[in-house]
Formats: C-alpha cells, sequence, structure tokens
C-alpha cells in the first residue's frame, strides 16, 4: 500500500478572506528564506516522555521577510496612520511517532501585537501561514488567523494561536526530517516592501 501524502490538520475552518490565498508569494518568500537564513530554527521537537528518546522532527523555520507585519490606514506611513504592528515571537511545536509509519508533529505560533493610534475598535486578524516542504517543493500550505482583543487603555498584547497537526509519513528509509516547515505573516506586496525597507533590529 502506497504511504499517505503529508497533511496539514487546520484546527477550524479558516476565515473567509483567508482561504484563497496566493501561492506565488509564498514560494519566493520560502526561496528567500533558504537562501538567507536557511539555519535559524524557531523550535525542536521532543518527545512525549522525558525518559523516551526523541522521534526526528522536520526543520521548523521562520520566513525572515516575513516575521513582522505592520499595517497601516492607507492614508500614509506615519505614526498617527499605524494601525497594528505584529511579530511572531516563538512557534513552539512538538512530535510523537506512532510507530505506524506516522510522525504527528503539533506547534503553535505566538506573537506580540501592538495597537497604534489609528487602530479601530475591533482589530482585524492577522493572517499567518505554515507551510509544509519537502526538498524545494511545497506539499501543502494553508492560512490561519490571530485574533487580537486588547483591555482598555492597554495597546500591547501577546496572542497564542491555535495547535496545528502535521502528518508525516515516515518508513526506515525516510524519517520526519526530510521535511520543512516554513511559518511567517501572509503579507501585501506593500508590506513585504515595508518589511525590507524597514528590517526588525
Amino acid at each position: 500500500m502506497p504511504a499517505m501524502p503529508p497533511t496539514l490538520v487546520p484546527p477550524r475552518v479558516r476565515p473567509r478572506h483567508l482561504r484563497a490565498a496566493p501561492m506565488l508569494r509564498l514560494r519566493s518568500a520560502v526561496v528567500a528564506a533558504s537562501l538567507v537564513l536557511a539555519g535559524f530554527t524557531l523550535a525542536a521537537c521532543a518527545g512525549p516522555k522525558d525518559n523516551e528518546f526523541p522521534p526526528i522532527c522536520p526543520g521548523l523555520k521562520l520566513v525572515p521577510d516575513a516575521a513582522d507585519l505592520t499595517r497601516f490606514d492607507g492614508k500614509g506611513v506615519d505614526v498617527t496612520n499605524l494601525v497594528d504592528r505584529s511579530r511572531i515571537t516563538e512557534v513552539p511545536a512538538q512530535c510523537v511517532d506512532d510507530k505506524k509509519g506516522t510522525v504527528h508533529a503539533t506547534l503553535h505560533v505566538v506573537a506580540d501585537i501592538e495597537r497604534g493610534p489609528a487602530s479601530p475598535a475591533t482589530p482585524a486578524p492577522v493572517g499567518y501561514f505554515v507551510a509544509l516542504m519537502e526538498n524545494d517543493k511545497v506539499l501543502n500550505e494553508q492560512d490561519f488567523a490571530l485574533a487580537a482583543t486588547f483591555a482598555s487603555n492597554v495597546d500591547h498584547t501577546t496572542v497564542k494561536g491555535d495547535d496545528i497537526e502535521l502528518l508525516l509519513p515516515v518508513s526506515k528509509t525516510k524519517s520526519a526530517a526530510a521535511y520543512h516547515i516554513f511559518v511567517g505573516f501572509r503579507l501585501s506586496p506593500a508590506e513585504l516592501a515595508y518589511n525590507r525597507a524597514h528590517p526588525a533590529p
């Protein structure tokens, strides 16, 4: 029986405006990441018990140009036009081998979000992607969203995304290390250009 293809299991139905995100923008960003910062690993997978040897896991990397998202109100890029600024700070992950030919990798995204003077009362969700690759091929890609809520007189918050599970077929000759996971914000061309012109410190 042939091995099942890798599967990325979404935690819930994605928002309508995020379902049809284009593939081209992600692929170009992933290529940039592999050339510029291929060794930047966010988190390592771990086994379910401390006394068990952890299964070999896929590399988990942040796309460097897509680690930050700065949104403006469309009237300018002055501080008074700032809607919000987000940064991915953590992507905790763990792996479990079911001993039946599949490694279950579970991860979630943590981001710091700061609202600006032009922020509406209810900020729009912040979109991000999770892509699974093998060599230079995108096997699976999905979009998710972080929804931030701010208490009165508070302009900064930390948001944890839903758990995302990836099912990775493995065998005696192919471990989960054959795969790579890339994470980043889903940026418009203008947002990507802003990041490149204003690199994070």
